[in-house]
């Protein structure tokens, strides 16, 4: 499994990137928002993201238009900012057709807030290079995340989808909306692809009580050692 880290936030990609686990990074409006990001500034904001993670990192760069036509020109002007940034698209009907004419133009795109097998399966037939199922947010109506993107992963897995994507490369499910290290756990072990997570989420997954503890237990016998 890779780990994107979803943010915008410069400094936490900067310190992800330091530990050498971080495959990509994925945004959105609301996590552009929530670090105070200006409008004029956002295409300068990507680009340094993609800057820190380097050219081998996809980076993935919500469009917010909301017809075929202006995703496809807004997907454009996003994949000029740098060659691994991916246009996110939302699944939906333009949202396809977008996805159809920018895989024509060798544009890679990560179908996002994709919450069933049907949507999924159509957007890899679209030509998706990533479909992104959310998990926190079945949760969030008291529906059970994990088993739903389960369903996109064996679905997707049933059929070769290489040739619809932009560069003949296999479609990847990200699991999205991820809340905890469990959440982690439970889609590693169905074979999601990539798990796209917070920076809290991220430190936690480094964090096991018992490692702590072991590591106490290190640092006072050590004392022992030096004090002797």
């Amino acid at each position: 499994m890779k780990f994107f880290l979803d943010t915008a936030d410069l400094n936490e990609i900067e310190e992800a990137a330091s530990w050498g686990a971080l495959a990509g990074v994925t945004t959105n409006p609301s996590l552009y928002a929530k670090i105070g990001g200006k409008l004029g500034d956002f295409h300068d904001h990507m680009k340094k993201i993609c800057e820190i993670v380097g050219p081998d990192c996809p980076v993935s760069a919500e469009s917010v238009a909301m017809t075929r036509d202006e995703i496809v020109a807004d997907g454009l002007k996003l994949a000029e900012i740098a060659p691994n940034i991916v246009v996110k698209v939302p699944t939906m009907v333009e949202g396809l057709a977008a996805t159809k004419e920018l895989a024509k133009h060798e544009v890679p795109v990560n179908m996002t807030l994709c919450f069933s097998v049907p949507q999924a399966l159509l957007a890899a037939r679209a030509g998706a290079r990533y479909i992104s199922p959310f998990i926190g947010r079945f949760d969030d109506i008291s529906d059970d995340g994990l088993a739903q993107v389960a369903n996109i992963i064996d679905a997707i897995n049933n059929y070769d989808f290489t040739d619809c994507t932009c560069k003949g490369e296999k479609v990847e499910i990200i699991a999205a909306s991820i809340r905890s290290a469990n959440h982690v756990t439970q889609c590693a072990l169905m074979g999601a692809d990539i798990a796209t997570v917070p920076f809290g989420v991220l430190k936690k997954m480094v964090q096991h009580p018992l490692t702590d503890r072991g590591l106490e237990s290190f640092m006072k016998d050590w004392e022992k050692v030096q004090n002797a």
